[in-house]
């Protein structure tokens, strides 16, 4: 989204074609850095932050062995509204799509992208499937792939070898109070980090780093138990106020 704002700035004319255009659900991109909000400052995007109950964000807490400390930005010669923002990142992502489609210069179209168009080792467009079912085409210029971790692009291009150390498990706890409001809380546990930061003004995210490739099943309560017996104890240990 922000590729195509820049691009636009510069009077270029800008098809965006995305998988799905309903707001997603998801766990990534929920806490804005200081610096990235100032370069939403500079690129006239502030607004996008505005009307989601996005939470301002001054540090972050650590905690580790029943010691605690807390770490602000430093953020004195700035104006005061510059903090972190932590936010629902779907409603994040409607905002930048808003912003993007209201200008005359973009199109935003709902459809996926099947394959990349090249020509001579350049890449000069893709193939895509709307939401009706047509197979087109689109060409331009330059082509930007922002697909995702589950990219079906990437292996057009090249052919990396991943490493999964682990995953990234996340809950919304409800009405639960952190003991340093507007702050990111990380507790260094054992065997991994355990994440809490606020997403509205009534729900905290708690995302939880699992060793492993393979990710203890919901189905059959291998989560719920990791989650009782690995997780909970060192959660309260912290003093916080939260059921699993």
């Amino acid at each position: 989204k922000l590729i195509t704002w820049c691009k636009l700035q510069d009077g270029r004319r800008v098809h965006v074609i995305e998988r799905d255009l309903t707001e997603p659900d998801r766990i990534v991109g929920e806490l804005l850095q200081p610096g990235g909000y100032l370069k939403l400052i500079e690129l006239g995007l502030e607004d996008c932050v505005e009307e989601i109950d996005a939470q301002k964000v001054f540090g972050y807490a650590l905690f580790k062995d029943g010691k605690h400390t807390r770490l602000s930005y430093p953020l004195e010669n700035f104006h005061s509204d510059v903090s972190g923002r932590s936010f629902h990142n779907g409603r994040f992502i409607q905002r930048m799509r808003e912003k993007a489609a209201s200008l005359p210069n973009v199109r935003l179209e709902q459809g996926t992208v099947t394959s990349l168009l090249e020509e001579k080792g350049t890449i000069r467009g893709v193939q895509y499937k709307t939401k009706d079912g047509r197979e087109l085409t689109a060409f331009a210029p330059l082509t930007i792939v922002c697909d995702g971790c589950f990219s079906n692009l990437r292996r057009f291009l090249c052919n990396p070898k991943v490493d999964v150390p682990s995953c990234f498990v996340g809950l919304v706890l409800e009405n639960c109070h952190l003991p340093y409001s507007n702050h990111g809380h990380v507790i260094l546990a054992d065997p991994s980090p355990i994440l809490f930061y606020p997403i509205s003004s009534t729900e905290v995210r708690c995302l939880v780093d699992i060793p492993g490739q393979k990710v203890p099943s919901i189905a059959n309560g291998e989560m719920t138990n990791y989650l009782k017996t690995i997780v909970a104890h060192q959660v309260f240990n912290c003093s916080y106020c939260c059921t699993f």
